[in-house]
């Protein structure tokens, strides 16, 4: 019960900022300030600015994401891809494609019926109003449609960059990173100077568990143009490609699999035969099957303490890939299924939602799906609600990585029960419902509520309701 004291002296996650730029591209970072020209700001990459003529507005007391996966990461990528080519009329182009707070499409499809009669101009027209209405998209959280319009934008125009760059983007967004891949490649044609490019290509690289190559793509955008971000995104890729050199590598139909020299193959086999079977199980629950292969690293401890740089009370990591020690095993037990289908589980929300998911549904489905359940914790949590000093749901949405042990245990505890409250009394199709709507760009509080009918403060009542119910005082 010691934990108990150290909730209600500590605070629950770190207050952030969300830059939001011209073209609809969304920043979290904190410590954000304006000074003259420059809005500067703080990632885990060290200091940034941006210049102030390309940010809309800048909206307060967000969250800090989750460890970063691929996806997160690439949704908020510093990165303002070139300017469209100016023409007479792309200002009269860009207000009347989006105006009174909607798309025109009528006014889209007339110009694309220009554009079909082959004239250049008329394509350029097009594929501006095009561009003009994903950036609007983009900026509301319809990403579906948003990549939509930019690819056909890219068939009006097709050796724009910043047309390919955008589409390229989107794809990352959706983890879905060789179609990334295919975008960047032709934009590395018709703008093979753009450290931008590079700077995509890397991620889209290291998503697809290559950190040799993100590396190299990072080393070319870095010869173009300094970058703290890519800077450190190198910095990384360069500890896994060294520490992974003379690792052994295994993979079965959706997994990946890199494992140190000193575990037994037999002991590699039997993880990838673990996670198939937890595949299944979780693809039939989210009803989503991830559209790239998972990288699954084992590590010796010494090498997951390096490599991660974890607080020493985590036992697992997935930060786009599941990152496990398992020195000392020879076979899969039990406990080594249940870290493997929890970090799974991470994988498939992670993507399913382009790394929208706050960290309290994150850890409440991981553990729900490894099988723990809330009995141990529930007389302790109801306690802490009861006496007015639950921290509020929204405080669990961004990230734990820097809290000390006591506070997140509590945190993974309440996490647990808002989750299995959700799944025991409403199903688990409300669960995936709510999954949808954060990735299509609702708050988390929203999907709630669209779902549920409940906002967070009855969410949290509820749930305190059901401990008591379930599991008595």
């Amino acid at each position: 019960m010691v934990w108990l004291v150290v909730v209600l002296l500590a605070p629950v996650g770190m207050h952030a900022d969300k830059i939001v730029l011209k073209n609809g591209r969304k920043i979290i970072a904190y410590n954000v300030v304006e000074e003259g020209d420059k809005v500067r700001y703080e990632t885990s990459a060290g200091q940034l600015s941006l210049p102030k003529s390309i940010v809309d507005h800048i909206e307060k007391s967000g969250l800090l994401p989750m460890a970063e996966s691929p996806a997160t990461a690439a949704a908020n990528l510093d990165i303002t891809p070139p300017a469209m080519e100016n023409t007479a009329n792309s200002a009269e182009i860009d207000q009347a494609a989006v105006r009174d707070g909607s798309v025109d499409r009528n006014y889209i499809a007339r110009l694309e019926g220009e554009a079909r009669g082959g004239d250049a101009k008329a394509s350029r027209r097009a594929a501006l109003a095009l561009y003009a209405a994903s950036q609007f998209e983009l900026s509301h959280g319809e990403l579906e449609h948003a990549l939509t319009d930019e690819r056909t934008a890219v068939t009006y125009w097709p050796d724009q960059p910043a047309l390919l760059m955008n589409v390229a983007y989107l794809y990352l967004r959706r983890s879905e990173f060789k179609q990334s891949l295919d975008y960047l490649e032709r934009a590395k044609r018709v703008a093979p100077d753009n450290a931008d490019v590079y700077k995509l290509s890397g991620w889209a690289y290291y998503g697809m568990n290559k950190p040799a190559l993100a590396a190299a793509e990072w080393k070319r955008a870095l010869a173009i143009r300094p970058d703290a971000e890519v800077q450190a995104a190198l910095e990384k890729a360069q500890r896994d490609k060294q520490e992974e050199e003379t690792y052994q590598e295994n993979e079965s139909a959706h997994f990946q699999l890199k494992y140190n020299g000193a575990a037994e193959p037999a002991l590699a086999r039997e993880v990838l035969r673990t996670l198939e079977g937890h595949f299944q199980h979780i693809e039939s629950e989210l009803n989503y099957t991830p559209p790239e292969p998972i990288g699954v690293v084992l590590y010796t401890q010494q090498g997951f303490a390096d490599i991660t740089e974890a607080p020493g009370w985590v036992s697992a990591l997935n930060d786009g890939r599941i990152r496990v020690p398992v020195q000392g095993l020879t076979s899969v037990n039990a406990d080594l299924s249940r870290v493997l289908r929890h970090e799974l589980t991470h994988s498939f929300i992670q993507q399913k939602t382009h790394g929208r998911a706050p960290t309290w549904i994150q850890e409440g489905m991981a553990q729900w799906m490894e099988g723990k359940r809330s009995d141990e914790n529930a007389a302790v949590l109801v306690q802490i609600y009861e006496a007015g000093n639950s921290a509020p749901l929204g405080k669990l949405e961004g990230s734990w990585m820097n809290l000390p042990e006591g506070v997140a245990r509590y945190s993974y505890a309440w996490s647990l029960a808002n989750v299995e409250y959700i799944v025991q009394t409403q199903g688990m199709g409300d669960v995936v419902r709510m999954l949808d709507r954060i990735a299509a760009g609702s708050s988390t509080e929203d999907a709630a509520h669209e779902v549920l009918h409940d906002n967070y403060v009855d969410l949290m009542q509820l749930t305190a309701e059901y401990l008591k119910k379930t599991y008595g005082r």
